[in-house]
């Protein structure tokens, strides 16, 4: 049975743990200069090198020539807790998935308290730490808090916010993250030269986005390809095929019809789509992705060159076309009903209704009266502006009115308003008279005369 890669290139030096060196070093440095804790707490997301990391401070620990960063290989216990090593009596490793009840949590603390067999450390790596219970963390609480000289614990877990607060305060606490792009793409290099196998670059981007960021499920994904490749090795076409990811021309075309607002072209895209076999779902998370790169490039120029979009160079030449034909506030509405979009269509009945609903409400703006759909009307009416003030594109008439513009322009105001009106008489007192005043005027209509006033009486 051949051995699989993740196990076969398990590290067996911190040295050689990848993408973790925010980890690594300081653990280095207080394995140097022995500063060795009691209790560590390795946090992270699956498949980032937790256990295999708490596997090489067992290994330096108990070096002969230890504890040191840079464990020998060679003495009896370097060889028995070296990767695909037969283990180490003092070294035991708990699956708190299926051992995290109170029982046997009192079983470990009880043989915590034995001598080390024939090394230097008895270490206890307890992986899923997150899976015992609040009873069984409290058995453990006393020991953990004050520990023998010859013991180590070194827990691992995916949710460090479900380990016990009192259990965590004492532990020195690590976190591991997801590995870079780049750092994976440089370890699937190496493997594969180490294994004499050919795989198409294209191939990469697809091994690298289903692994997700772990090296154990990227390296899973990669044997898998590997067992399944004929003379000619990992070709791109068997990678989609087996992966289930979208084939890159059906995208681009779609990319290209959206650009182009062709509603048939879109929809027959899809219909080729779901024809092929492939899951909408699936299309709709990879189109997003295309989205993504194209905001980017549209954002970033240099995006490929700082690792920023992870693609050949002839797809990287086509996505600088698209990302020229379509603004980022387009791209940005559509990644926004895409991310919708496939929430709804989780457990949907009707994959494929729900895909062309999404590609009608992406095909139509107005069916977005929020801030996005008006950016993108904003862009377009800016798009056929530049387009008609292009250099020839305006007429006679066009010109004319330029020139009539930029008339009333000159005769405004620095400030754009209309010039004042001279100073001089009031606007009837400057009306011309008329030439000749009528022969006659018609008597005005008798008006209701005021009361006179009585005369005043005068004194006698």
């Amino acid at each position: 049975m051949a051995l699989a890669l993740y196990r076969k290139y398990r590290p067996a030096k911190f040295a050689e743990v990848v993408g973790q060196e925010h980890v690594t070093e300081p653990l280095s440095t207080a394995l140097a200069s022995g500063r060795i804790n009691h209790a560590y707490l390795f946090s992270g997301p699956r498949g980032c090198g937790k256990t295999s990391s708490a596997r090489i401070l067992a290994r330096s620990l108990n070096c002969e020539q230890g504890p040191t960063p840079d464990p020998c290989g060679v003495c009896a216990s370097c060889v028995s807790l070296a990767p695909g090593g037969p283990g180490n009596i003092d070294v035991t490793e708990l699956d708190a998935a299926s051992h995290g009840g109170v029982d046997d949590t009192r079983e470990l603390r009880d043989r915590a308290f034995f001598a080390p067999a024939e090394s230097r450390y008895r270490v206890f790596i307890v992986d899923e730490a997150h899976m015992i219970t609040t009873q069984g963390f409290n058995a453990l609480l006393k020991i953990v808090e004050e520990p023998p000289e010859h013991l180590v614990f070194v827990f691992a877990t995916t949710e460090p916010d479900k380990v016990l607060p009192t259990i965590r305060s004492r532990t020195h606490h690590y976190p591991f993250r997801l590995i870079p792009p780049g750092t994976l793409r440089k370890l699937l290099e190496r493997i594969c030269a180490d294994e004499g196998a050919l795989v198409a670059p294209p191939v990469y981007p697809l091994v690298l986005r289903a692994g997700g960021g772990s090296a154990r499920d990227t390296l899973s994904v990669l044997d898998q390809l590997l067992a399944g490749a004929g003379p000619e090795g990992v070709t791109y076409e068997r990678a989609v095929a087996l992966l289930g990811v979208t084939d890159v021309a059906l995208i681009d075309d779609v990319v290209d019809a959206l650009a182009a607002a062709d509603r048939a072209a879109v929809f027959e895209a899809v219909d080729r789509l779901v024809e092929a076999g492939h899951d909408p779902r699936r299309f709709a998370s990879d189109l997003l992705q295309r989205l993504r790169d194209l905001v980017l490039l549209q954002s970033v120029p240099e995006a490929a060159e700082r690792g920023l979009v992870e693609a050949a160079d002839d797809e990287l030449a086509r996505m600088a076309e698209q990302a020229g034909k379509i603004g980022v506030a387009t791209l940005t509405r559509y990644g926004e009903i895409l991310h919708t979009g496939l929430t709804e269509m989780r457990g949907a009945t009707a994959p494929r209704l729900l895909l062309e609903l999404l590609c009608a409400r992406m095909l139509l703006p107005a069916a977005t009266p929020a801030e996005p759909g008006l950016l993108e009307r904003l862009e377009r009416l800016e798009r056929r502006s530049d387009i008609a003030a292009a250099p020839g594109s305006q007429g006679e008439d066009g010109a004319a009115e330029g020139r009539r513009t930029f008339r009333r322009r000159s005769e405004a105001g620095p400030d754009g308003a209309a010039p004042a009106p001279a100073a001089g008489p009031p606007q009837d007192e400057a009306r011309p008279a008329p030439a000749q005043a009528p022969a006659e005027r018609p008597e005005r209509a008798a008006e209701p005369a005021a009361p006179a006033r009585p005369p005043a009486e005068r004194p006698d």
